[in-house]
């Protein structure tokens, strides 16, 4: 019998009534440290099962929302030929309407889901949430590469890094500044929040690399780095975000599991979760797809309004 999301019933679990797709992307190709992301996406959804699925905050049960799981994506010959199929799934039920969630794997699987969502978005923001700059142009031979997960983003769109506090200075020259909100800074900077949504266009898109977190509440990452966000801190920052932003899809990554610490596993859950749940009770929707047809989107590359290279 086939996995639902966090068991949630078959009637809400078929293409036909949900409104969420879950692509799983059991992907670790290209990391450089401790191994594992690619457990992730089982780990995230057995963690999944174990979940309350009342939210006490919303009074609601998001998952009536219907939450459809396609087959996990297990393409590994290279990671751009991960990315090309992460792409394909991600634009196709993109174009049925459907509100695409991607869980990793390492963090090169967005690659592939970000440049579906710019495809057919107009002017999008990145909200990239991350212990790292991923901003490599390439790395160990490849762009797909995990240290390169967000070069193509800050190239094609509008990409606000919030968290960073480990790079390498190289990445600072095709950083732009004016959008990087460090970890260090936020610390004393009680505005952090209103300032990065104003920097937000209306369609954002959000990555989460979990050692983004604080590993005192999140250790089961590949890289974790002391000075994370935490758990409290970021809901009010993603519910200011799906309040005030037209959300128009996310994705989770890095969750490196292990046998005897499971609470990272249960954070995961709980985070997708409550994403999903600030996007269907309290997001601001809008009618933001730029065309209907699979032939006349803006080609990956062109919108260079955010480009900030010379």
């Amino acid at each position: 019998m086939k996995q639902t999301y966090a068991g949630i019933p078959k009637e809400f679990a078929t293409i036909e009534k949900a409104n969420i797709v879950l692509s799983t992307v059991p992907y670790d190709g290209t990391s450089t440290w401790q191994k594992g992301a690619d457990k992730g996406p089982q780990a995230f959804l057995d963690a999944s099962e174990n979940m309350e699925l009342y939210d006490i905050e919303t009074d609601s049960e998001v998952y009536k929302q219907g939450v459809f799981m396609p087959d996990a994506i297990t393409e590994n010959s290279s990671p751009e030929a991960m990315t090309e199929a992460v792409y394909k799934l991600t634009k196709e039920y993109i174009l049925k309407d459907k509100f695409v969630t991607t869980f990793g794997g390492e963090h090169s699987i967005s690659i592939g889901a970000i440049r579906a969502h710019n495809e057919v978005f107009q002017n999008l923001t990145v909200l990239q949430i991350d212990a790292h700059a991923d901003l490599r142009k390439e790395y160990e031979g490849s762009s797909c590469n995990h240290a390169c997960a967000l070069y193509e983003a800050n190239e094609t769109t509008n990409l606000i890094q919030v968290g960073i506090r480990s790079m390498e200075v190289s990445e600072k020259r095709v950083m732009n500044l004016d959008n990087v909100f460090f970890a260090h800074e936020m610390a004393q900077d009680e505005f952090w929040m209103d300032a990065a949504i104003e920097l937000m266009t209306d369609n954002v898109y959000i990555t989460i690399d979990l050692d983004g977190f604080d590993p005192s509440i999140c250790p089961g990452t590949g890289t974790p780095e002391p000075g994370g966000l935490m758990w409290y801190e970021s809901l009010e920052f993603f519910k200011k975000v799906f309040e005030q932003k037209n959300v128009v899809g996310f994705d989770i990554v890095e969750l490196c599991p292990n046998e005897t610490e499971k609470s990272s596993d249960f954070l995961a859950a709980k985070l997708y979760y409550k994403l999903l749940t600030y996007k269907f009770e309290l997001g601001n929707s809008g009618e933001n797809i730029e065309e209907t047809s699979t032939t006349t989107f803006v080609p990956i590359g062109k919108n260079k309004k955010f480009n900030n290279q010379d």
